[in-house]
């Protein structure tokens, strides 16, 4: 997904949210929003907004000389996840399609998200898990994700934030987790999980947690270690989450469903669904995009 316009002001919002998460000194507040709004003046429009993300925090961490502004607020969403977990666990076991609640409780999860909020609260936790568990949801992609699911031999998860990672490991508990291979961040960027959220939240005691060389907050596979790129080709069913990994990889031609909510209206629209709105979506293929060429002759 290529860079929009109203992109520009987010990127400028989240910088200051985390510059301020790592340091009061207004001088350098002020010295990172000028460096971004320079930056956002030579903007090829046509890169993903991962990627401007990246040069934006790591800016932020070279002038403050934090390496995670966001550890703090890590800890905090793990600590209040995994509280929920055992409650989240016994909503599924005892639900009527346990893998429909599973797919609706990581999505609820999913509001766990400091590139797009400025702030979340536990109470938006809990309301968000009650949300996700009745709100509506369309479910047209269930039967051909329950028979990707079947049919692979080699799941490749790609996580995307702490707090939300624990949320990630009730939906890998219905998988068959001995396919399963868990993808986190290489190095701190924002409020995305690494294998320290991975470790937390108990996934390296049932699957294999490797990370993917990178401090982007997407999956920007030029930028990824060649043991994900590895992984990422083998992989007969691709599970992305979040909005990152959508805006890094929804234009591949691979096999991906993607699992997010739309919380902004850039992704909306490109989406193509309401803001709020819970996604399952798998991604088009190459057989999917001849077809539509084929079509429009």
């Amino acid at each position: 997904m290529r860079i929009y316009l109203d992109c520009i002001p987010c990127f400028v919002r989240q910088s200051l949210d985390a510059v301020r998460l790592a340091t009061d000194d207004e001088q350098i507040h002020e010295k990172v929003v000028r460096e971004v709004l320079s930056l956002a003046a030579d903007l090829d429009m046509s890169q993903s907004p991962p990627l401007i993300g990246q040069q934006i925090h790591r800016l932020i961490r070279e002038l403050v000389g934090v390496e995670d502004p966001y550890r703090e607020v890590k800890k905090r969403f793990n600590n209040a996840a995994l509280k929920l977990y055992s409650k989240m666990r016994k909503y599924i076991i005892e639900s009527t399609d346990p893998l429909e609640t599973a797919i609706r409780l990581a999505i609820a999860g999913n509001i766990i998200d400091f590139g797009v909020n400025s702030s979340v609260d536990e109470s938006d936790l809990h309301k968000g898990i009650s949300e996700s568990l009745t709100a509506d949801f369309d479910n047209l992609q269930m039967d051909p994700f329950r028979d990707a699911i079947g049919q692979a031999e080699e799941i490749f998860y790609l996580a995307d934030n702490a707090g939300e990672i624990v949320f990630d490991r009730l939906l890998i508990e219905q998988l068959p987790y001995e396919k399963v291979t868990v993808a986190v961040k290489g190095e701190p960027v924002i409020n995305d999980a690494t294998m320290e959220d991975a470790w937390v939240a108990g996934l390296t005691r049932i699957v294999e947690v490797i990370d993917n060389g990178s401090d982007a907050p997407g999956t920007i596979l030029e930028t990824c270690s060649q043991t994900f790129r590895d992984h990422f080709e083998d992989a007969d069913l691709i599970i992305a989450k979040g909005q990152g990994n959508y805006e890094t990889l929804s234009d591949m031609a691979k096999d991906i469903f993607f699992i997010l909510k739309a919380k902004c209206p850039v992704i909306a629209r490109d989406l193509g669904c309401e803001v709020g709105e819970m996604i399952l979506r798998k991604s088009k293929t190459l057989d999917d995009i001849v077809d539509l060429v084929e079509e429009a002759k």
